[in-house]
């Protein structure tokens, strides 16, 4: 098969081409000596609604004692507005704890519409054997700066997504990104109905139950009910959070469930969700978090148990070595030696901390691999975060931004 090409010159356009270089050093050589401004609107547009990180100060400490939690209310340190986000969006914060460098996800549990006042509001709950919530509850202090990164995650309502309604199950400070939702919906910021069903022990441990009661009553898209496992009170509902329970308060038709609270309550409520044979694109849940207990789930290697692995760390041209229990994630390793590694949900989702495991082999729960890229799985570029050292390993991570 022959080809045929057209072929024209450019005869006295080349002419005219030549003029333009002149015309544009002409124009050069007339144009005022002046400094060109090195930003762009949409440039500084984009570092507001996307930080890699936000410098904040504790404007203020509320003290939840009841429910064994403390509300940190952060405003920018220069004044200015903090990053938009979407009510149901978490930030990390970033913690210096002796030697160790950690960061911790944290929903938000303001109005998208504070942000616009610098303000970002997160609660911690006091957590038995806990590392991080321990030491922001005991030393956190009106004042201090504290470094978070700009909003992060995907639980939000999006109407393209979701049903017009839904069903949020809440569980202890599971409660507070549907505490922004229901803020944003009586702000008119989002528009759909809610019916949280608020799981907790007793009534004092009801975290944030005047605020929910006062935007139930003068907002009508917003349902609140209160459900005791440890106590059995008039006006409340008693036991776990399940299917019968849910029937009884999911709105006729379609409708979305979304999840938030500690690993016991997910893997009960998960197994309540099936018996409602809802279509699984409705069913959203908040970050997992990584199980507590790793060796009881299916595919975890027995030889590993108990042991102590080296895992070697590139960032760099640096080299780091430490030790790493097969229990533990090769994040948490990594920031118990001070190394500063990136990370932002700690679930394995957003991809923040994506590594390359160069060598050795590492565990990935199921229920946290999913938001690992087929490429990456078939590259052996794994997610911190969630993965457990099974062998001495050597990772290759990226510099973190919050450092």
């Amino acid at each position: 098969m022959s080809l045929e090409f057209k072929v024209k010159t450019l005869g006295g356009d080349l002419k005219r081409f030549v003029g333009l270089i002149t015309d544009r050093e002409r124009a050069i050589r007339k144009a005022p000596e002046k400094e060109i401004n090195p930003t762009f609107a949409i440039n500084e547009n984009a570092k507001l609604l996307h930080p890699d990180y936000q410098k904040m100060i504790i404007a203020d400490i509320i003290d939840h004692s009841g429910a064994e939690s403390k509300t940190f209310v952060f405003k920018k340190a220069d004044g200015s507005k903090a990053a938009y986000f979407r009510a149901g969006q978490y930030v990390s914060v970033l913690l210096k704890i002796g030697s160790s460098l950690v960061t911790r996800p944290y929903s938000i549990c303001s109005s998208p519409n504070e942000a616009l006042e610098g303000i970002v509001k997160i609660t911690v709950r006091d957590v038995k054997d806990g590392f991080a919530a321990p030491y922001m509850l005991e030393n956190f202090k009106i004042g201090d700066t504290v470094y978070i990164s700009g909003p992060e995650g995907t639980f939000y309502y999006e109407p393209l997504r979701d049903a017009e309604n839904v069903v949020a199950i809440a569980g202890g400070s599971g409660i507070t990104p549907f505490l922004s939702m229901a803020n944003a919906i009586k702000d008119g910021t989002e528009d759909f109905d809610l019916t949280i069903l608020f799981g907790s022990r007793t009534v004092d441990n009801i975290l944030f139950k005047k605020e929910l009661d006062e935007i139930a009553s003068e907002c009508s898209k917003v349902k609140v009910v209160h459900v005791l496992s440890n106590e059995k009170k008039k006006g409340f509902e008693n036991g776990f959070i399940n299917a019968e329970l849910i029937k009884k308060y999911a709105p006729e038709g379609k409708y979305s469930i979304f999840i938030c609270g500690p690993e016991a309550m997910y893997r009960f409520a998960q197994k309540e969700i099936e018996k409602l044979d809802i279509e699984p694109k409705f069913v959203r849940r908040e970050l997992l978090g990584v199980t507590k207990d790793v060796s009881s789930l299916p595919g975890y290697p027995e030889q590993a148990v108990g042991k102590v692995f080296e895992i070697k760390v590139i960032i760099g041209e640096n080299e780091y070595s430490v030790q790493g229990k097969a229990e533990e994630t090769i994040l948490t390793a990594i920031e118990r030696a001070g190394i500063p590694a990136p990370s932002r949900c700690r679930s394995g989702e957003c991809g923040w901390c994506r590594s390359k495991l160069v060598s050795g082999t590492a565990y990935i729960p199921a229920e946290n691999d999913s938001g690992r890229r087929f490429t990456d799985k078939e590259f052996n570029y794994i997610h911190p975060c969630a993965s457990f050292p099974t062998s001495d390993i050597i990772i290759e991570v990226p510099g973190s931004f919050m450092q």
